[in-house]
């Protein structure tokens, strides 16, 4: 079980990149996380959720995401509540302080998916959430050592240094645990190194001496890992978009404090000649944006409130005016809407409110949760699109009409009579090269191969399974696992 010292330390793409490593060395691996919380899922061939993260790992083991993968995703939709989804389906909602007596109970499920998965594997890698050093969350805790400690797993520890004080928290760490919990850790991991690793030889020396554990290598900044989906939301608020630059296609995305499915957006990021501005609150749409992409939510109708509360709605209709293109997903196509009510509470408190009057729709949150992998066209281009919708509600009305994509003989979405506005649920959909390629260039002329997005998110784990590899002892991590 790989468990790290806080939140963003490098947990799931380190073990994203070992599954690749050691899948490529001839074991079955699987991917293994008890309790995540994200409103970046993904669907599974069975009709369930879970984190998106366990979705890559998964593809770097060459398998099928599964429901056992992540049996508890937690859905943020609020500051202190969130939806529960326990082994893919959806149980309840509960706020933080209800979620805490519910925690116990859930171990069983934890278990029985951890045990399913580990009938086909040879190995498992496990990733704890947020930090080990919680101590005070350690009752009824399923995420990190009350897992470790249920499953009977050996663990390793991983510090990020590039965000300072790493000595501080790995030895911190130690020190709070207690020791039966202490034992667990084998060893430890340094990531995110920028420079010389060999200037930090009396760090690790620091480390170990302090905590008594084994160091399994320093893993140098790996520039592959920024071509991989990002599993936390705080990366869109450091750094993930590109500065814009002379002559690309500019995409301006709000930064929705309950976005959800951001990685939607990661096939633009790719591109060499478009850069994606994800604006933050209390900033501005830019003026010369060609394309605003509305994202998808987890609380639609109090995100829509926010974007009214930073005057997004006046920019975005601004934008319209000026000829510019916008593209509503899932909750997003739902805002460009006349109209979202919300009559059961569904993803709050019960309401409705008007939508941007973009699109001649109406959408009412109802029903049970649509979890289904879909492919079709994109009506416009012709274009093959495949991807999977993840949406409660119903939308209709005049401009379902003129659908934006084509699912198995059925519409999705909406477009507007002159082609500048247009809505789906379809999640995935940039990530169609051909589709991609073709709402490009309706800015302007393209040049070069067009980009292969898939193609490109498995060389990118290729070279980080390439660069873990070359950095960690993987021969001493097995034998780590092999002894439990």
């Amino acid at each position: 079980m790989f468990q790290g010292t806080g939140s963003d330390v490098g947990k799931s793409l380190l073990v994203a990149g070992l599954a690749r490593a050691y899948t490529r060395a001839g074991l079955t691996v699987r991917p293994f996380k008890p309790q995540n919380m994200s409103n970046n899922a993904a669907v599974t061939a069975e009709g369930g959720e879970i984190g998106r993260a366990q979705a890559l790992q998964a593809r770097a083991c060459g398998v099928m995401p599964h429901v056992d993968m992540n049996p508890v995703l937690l859905k943020p939709q609020s500051e202190i509540g969130a939806q529960i989804v326990v082994q893919g389906r959806v149980v309840g909602n509960a706020l933080a302080r209800e979620y805490w007596s519910m925690k116990p109970k859930l171990l069983p499920a934890v278990l029985e998916s951890f045990r399913r998965l580990g009938q086909a594997a040879d190995l498992i890698l496990v990733e704890g959430a947020g930090s080990a050093s919680e101590v005070n969350l350690r009752a009824g805790d399923i995420a990190n050592m009350g897992f470790a400690e249920a499953a009977d797993l050996p663990v390793v520890l991983i510090g990020d240094i590039d965000r300072g004080g790493v000595i501080a928290s790995l030895v911190g760490t130690a020190a709070v645990l207690p020791e039966v919990e202490r034992n667990r850790i084998k060893g430890f991991i340094i990531n995110k190194f920028r420079g010389d690793t060999s200037l930090f030889s009396e760090g690790i020396d620091i480390i170990t001496r302090r905590t008594g554990f084994e160091s399994l290598g320093i893993v140098p900044y790996c520039d592959a890992a920024r071509r991989l989906p990002a599993e936390d939301s705080m990366q869109l608020s450091s750094g993930t978009d590109k500065a814009a630059t002379p002559g690309s296609i500019l995409v301006a995305v709000p930064v929705l404090p309950r976005i959800s499915n951001f990685d939607d957006l990661d096939p633009l990021i790719a591109e060499p000649d478009v850069s994606v501005i994800f604006v933050q609150p209390g900033q501005a749409m830019p003026g010369n944006a060609e394309l605003i992409v509305l994202p998808g939510s987890k609380a639609t109708l109090a995100d829509l409130a926010f974007v009214r509360k930073q005057g997004w709605d006046i920019d975005i209709l601004a934008h319209c005016r000026r000829g510019g293109q916008v593209i509503g997903l899932c909750g997003g196509y739902q805002m460009l809407g006349r109209r979202i009510s919300d009559p059961q509470g569904t993803e709050g408190e019960a309401g409705e409110a008007e939508g941007l009057g973009l699109l001649d729709i109406e959408t009412e949150l109802n029903g049970d949760k649509a979890l289904v992998e879909v492919a079709g066209i994109e009506i416009a281009s012709g274009e093959a699109v495949r991807g999977y919708e993840m949406h409660i509600g119903t939308t209709v009305g005049p401009g379902t009409r003129s659908a934006m994509i084509e699912l198995a003989g059925r519409g999705d979405g909406a477009v507007s009579a002159d082609g500048r506005i247009a809505g789906c649920y379809l999640h995935g959909i940039f990530a169609a090269d051909g589709y991609r390629h073709s709402l490009l260039s309706r800015f302007r002329q393209r040049s070069g191969t067009i980009l292969n997005y898939e193609q490109g998110v498995d060389a990118a784990l290729d070279a980080l399974a390439d660069h873990l590899a070359a950095h960690l002892d993987l021969d001493r991590i097995l034998e780590i696992a092999r002894r439990r």
